[in-house]
């Protein structure tokens, strides 16, 4: 054996497989399984996007675009989230077309972090953002919002940054939230924004991609009120059903775009040419995609909702996304891992460990409701049942 696996990179050996991933695949092989785990619409792209991509293969649109993307692509991302969340980009200096939000999170990352500092999460977070900060020499601090249903509050970012001091750089904010499914009003942006706004030297990076998925209300762009200081991640995965094409955007402020620009040139050249001739579709013709969708999922929310409330399961509802993040109630298995792979045995369904979300996930569950009716009423049933049947005693 050779000695080779000392040689490699000290940061990609301190991050591993996400655990979401890992769940899922162990539980996979199991018959009969109804599989709420991974955060992927059941939806098909709509047509009229698949065939704007067959048009672009057909008409040999398969050369490099810019590196920022095409100019018609980015138009039409500018003028969506114009008319959508009241923000103004430029599309020539302000929006870059990424290979997915994911690279669109690392490219940013990658863009501002130098070895040491520290990037502000709140927690439970999605389990990519540790990873990317790791992989980008930063340190990851956890700020935990379960005693606050989930709801990121400006005490707790003050009181981070009085902690961690000129160390921190960024603070990364999702919303509609992977995995808790909420998200913040106007008033609860504006708070976060005007907090933010006192720390000059921080970064905002906003995860917007479930901005089409907001039940009651409408999504607030945290763009609207910290332009200077926010990179606005977002992309076309879920509000047009296409997490295979992979296409996401940065939206930040010429000078940061500039530099997140050199990231993404080296790592990826440029986003798909197909893929962006599908998205100016999307971004033009389908601006509200999105809306029968979202329908769907809100009877989908409700449902699960009512069943795992009477249950005994604690859930702060959400208004967003398409997952529910419960409290596995008291007497039952409390570490998640074991309790999601209990029942994933017995009951034939798979829900991801809340710990995959980090430490202030465990003791929860997540459940992803991109997934038909007929398959969530027969995982109720099954959940229910299992339930009753592993009730402890009294």
């Amino acid at each position: 054996m050779t000695e080779l696996h000392k040689l490699f990179n000290a940061q990609t050996q301190e991050i591993e497989v996400s655990l979401i991933r890992q769940f899922d695949e162990k539980v996979a092989g199991i018959d009969n399984m109804i599989r709420l785990t991974l955060g992927q619409p059941d939806f098909p792209t709509p047509q009229h996007v698949k065939e704007a991509g067959i048009e672009a293969i057909n008409n040999n649109f398969s050369f490099y675009t810019g590196m920022a993307g095409d100019i018609r692509l980015r138009k039409a991302m500018a003028n969506f989230v114009k008319v959508k969340y009241n923000v103004s980009y430029d599309p020539e200096t302000e929006i870059l077309s990424t290979v997915g939000a994911t690279e669109a999170l690392a490219s940013s990352l990658l863009g501002i972090l130098n070895p040491g500092d520290k990037v502000l999460i709140p927690s439970p977070f999605f389990s990519l953002y540790e990873p990317l900060v790791t992989l980008g020499h930063g340190k990851a601090v956890f700020i935990d919002t379960t005693k606050n249903d989930f709801i990121l509050s400006p005490k707790m970012i003050e009181s981070a940054m009085e902690e961690h001091g000129d160390k921190v750089k960024a603070i990364i904010l999702n919303y509609p939230t992977n995995p808790t499914g909420v998200t913040w009003n106007r008033e609860e942006v504006q708070a976060i924004a005007n907090t933010i706004k006192k720390y000059p030297n921080v970064f905002a990076i906003s995860d917007e991609i479930y901005s089409e998925l907001v039940y009651e209300g409408s999504h607030i762009s945290l763009g609207e009120y910290l332009f200077d200081q926010t990179i606005v991640i977002n992309g076309l995965s879920k509000s047009h059903a296409m997490t295979g094409w992979r296409l996401g955007f940065t939206l930040a402020p010429k000078d940061i775009t500039d530099q997140i620009k050199k990231v993404h040139q080296n790592l990826v050249t440029s986003a798909s040419s197909i893929t962006q001739y599908a998205g100016i579709e999307a971004l033009k013709n389908g601006m509200d995609d999105a809306v029968p969708m979202r329908l769907e999922y809100r009877k989908r929310r409700d449902l699960i909702y009512e069943v795992m409330s009477d249950l005994g399961f604690k859930i702060a509802k959400p208004n967003g996304a398409f997952y529910i993040f419960a409290r596995i109630p008291d007497g039952y298995i409390q570490n998640s891992f074991s309790f999601c792979y209990d029942l994933a045995q017995k009951a034939k369904i798979g829900f991801i460990p809340g710990v995959a979300f980090g430490k202030a996930g465990e003791g929860y569950v997540r459940l992803s409701y991109a997934s038909s009716m007929s398959e969530i009423k027969e995982a109720m049933e099954r959940l229910t049942t299992y339930m009753k049947e592993n009730a402890p005693e009294i």
